[in-house]
């Protein structure tokens, strides 16, 4: 596992890399030809999420053969980013605000988009629209309340049912993508009981997952509803508090 890193810390460097900070370099398409943008690696990992999102979601609605595991193999590596995002912020120190922010939401936009296209490709049941509302409008109001805390100087700490709700969204989108595999690009090699079986298990860690997010979500509006009368004290990040970049956990 070491010398995998390194060597993805090596190809790293010698693609994008122009300087300490791993900034990578992209030309403005202006009147200049000088001017640069430069975006730090751990963001640039961190964004390539929602083009993942949408190249999976592509690949689902595709009907040749093939894009099924192609669908998979784009879920692992948007998967990896979310790992490597948070390795390559805490290795050289460039933990940013906007990255600590985007990682979670980003995060958020994956998961729930993959969801509201299980839905649609009917890989989640119709009964199951209720649960992904739910989850799309927990999401987008916790962020919401993060940013509200950010504007009044109060940081929200990650709550532990948080990061678990995360980890069991994760586990239901790869087996329902599993099961999605199974019998589109499997189907000759793999008996349609193991299909069944892992879209059911799939189906149980999304119930699950639901559960998790609607209780973490709960539990953390009335946590923190000082916020929304203006009664909270505001209060500055502590420097331990700013040094993970990783922020999906709420």
């Amino acid at each position: 596992m070491n010398r995998l890193f390194k060597r993805i810390d090596i190809v790293v460097t010698d693609l994008f890399c122009y300087d300490k900070h791993l900034s990578c370099i992209f030309a403005i398409s202006q009147p200049s030809p000088s001017k640069v943008i430069f975006v730090n690696l751990p963001n640039l990992l961190t964004l390539s999420r929602i083009p993942f999102l949408f190249v999976i979601v592509g690949l689902l609605y595709l009907p040749f053969p093939g894009a099924a595991t192609l669908a998979v193999l784009f879920f692992a590596l948007g998967a990896f980013t979310d790992f490597l995002d948070g390795y390559y912020a805490r290795k050289y120190g460039i933990v940013s605000n906007f990255g600590k922010l985007m990682d979670a939401l980003t995060d958020k936009v994956f998961m729930v988009g993959l969801f509201i296209a299980f839905l649609s490709l009917g890989i989640l049941p119709e009964w199951c629209l209720p649960l992904v509302l739910l989850i799309l409008a927990r999401e987008f109001l916790i962020t919401g309340l993060r940013l509200v805390a950010a504007a009044e100087g109060v940081v929200l700490a990650a709550e532990r049912s948080g990061k678990l709700k995360t980890v069991i969204q994760i586990v239901a989108a790869s087996l329902l993508l599993a099961a999605e595999w199974f019998g589109s690009d499997l189907e000759n090699w793999i008996p349609e009981v193991y299909t069944n079986v892992l879209h059911l298990l799939g189906l149980v860690a999304f119930i699950a997952a639901a559960y998790l997010t609607i209780s973490s979500g709960t539990s953390y509006l009335l946590k923190y509803r000082k916020l929304f009368a203006g009664t909270m004290p505001v209060r500055k990040p502590a420097a331990k508090e700013e040094s993970d970049h990783k922020g999906e956990g709420i």
